[in-house]
């Protein structure tokens, strides 16, 4: 009886310091982001970071592995272990429009949803003696001369882009799309009168709209910005359901244990309530928004489903 007592007692002992019953974190954690050093996202990602190795106790490093619209590291982020020690933190277009447009290793099925913790919408705006003052007149112009105008926007298969056919597409809106390297490019080509509407990321266009230089008359968001009190949402509109806004999420690899994922997602939480991200994210014209767990992959699913009609539409999605 003695004997069988001190192995129980061995047993519980060892199972105590088993990797398994470790608190998480209990190690670095690595942090892969599939775009460039000093982008936007890996910006956010950055700034975001401070607060989260705070909250989690342990160093996080960032892993800036850039190409293929996201999808190199995303697939290479795909392959890693579920242990919580490698994370992904991404914009959305890597998992809801990428994987129609090339083959990669993964889908949003096969990721592990953490939470989602930002988003910005883009605007269409237009010279100051454009003939419509509200999203509702600007959308009735296009309408009634369909071809007429032109729209910058960020390429074929960029979310901006994705986000104007949808609306136009509801609309049966035809306007010509002309593609720049990004909303600062296609900034410049709408100042220099080369396209009739920029199409692209708020913030850019911010100090022009308040020049006199430009009006924005619709955001790509369900609700209504405040920086752009011109600028009509889309649920003012009657069409909530057309909203498609960039937005950043941290996902797992598939396998990923719920209990870590909830360990992540809320120590994110806690990080974006430090006062100083609030305000790195009101400059760069993005908004709080965390979606976790299932309601996040239903998220996910509901948009990836959306673009790829989008996308068929348009003759853009692979076969």
């Amino acid at each position: 009886m003695k004997t069988t007592l001190l192995l129980t007692t061995a047993t519980v002992s060892a199972l105590a310091f088993t990797p398994a019953m470790a608190e998480y974190p209990e190690r670095p954690i690595e942090l892969i982001v599939p775009a460039p050093a000093g982008g936007g996202t890996d910006n956010v990602a950055r700034m975001l970071n401070q607060y989260l190795e705070e909250e989690l106790g342990q160093p996080v490093a960032v892993l800036n592995v850039a190409g293929g619209g996201g999808a190199i590291g995303v697939n290479q982020f795909s392959r890693a272990r579920p242990d919580g020690y490698t994370l992904l933190s991404t914009w959305n277009s890597p998992i809801t429009t990428v994987p129609h447009m090339q083959r990669v290793q993964y889908s949003y099925e096969t990721l592990t949803p953490i939470t989602s913790t930002s988003q910005s919408a883009y605007t269409l705006c237009v010279a100051p003696d454009f003939p419509a003052e509200s999203g509702e007149e600007f959308l009735a112009e296009l309408q009634a001369n369909p071809g007429k105008y032109t729209y910058g926007n960020d390429g074929v298969g960029g979310t901006m882009r994705l986000a104007a056919e949808r609306i136009f597409e509801a609309y049966d809106i035809t306007a010509r799309p002309i593609p720049f390297g990004g909303a600062g490019e296609t900034l410049q080509n709408f100042l220099g009168g080369h396209v009739d509407i920029y199409g692209g990321s708020i913030t850019p266009v911010l100090p022009y709209v308040e020049e006199g230089q430009a009006k924005c008359l619709l955001v790509t968001s369900a609700d209504d910005n405040d920086a752009l009190p011109q600028a009509s949402g889309l649920a003012a509109l009657g069409h909530p359901e057309l909203e498609t806004v960039l937005w950043r999420m941290m996902l797992g690899p598939e396998g990923m244990e719920e209990e870590r994922a909830e360990a992540v997602a809320d120590a994110v939480a806690r990080a974006v309530e430090h006062p100083e991200f609030q305000e790195f994210l009101s400059a760069q014209g993005e908004t709080l928004n965390l979606v976790r767990g299932e309601a996040l992959r239903e998220r996910l699913e509901q948009e990836t489903q959306a673009i790829g009609e989008t996308l068929e539409n348009l003759g853009l999605k692979q076969q």
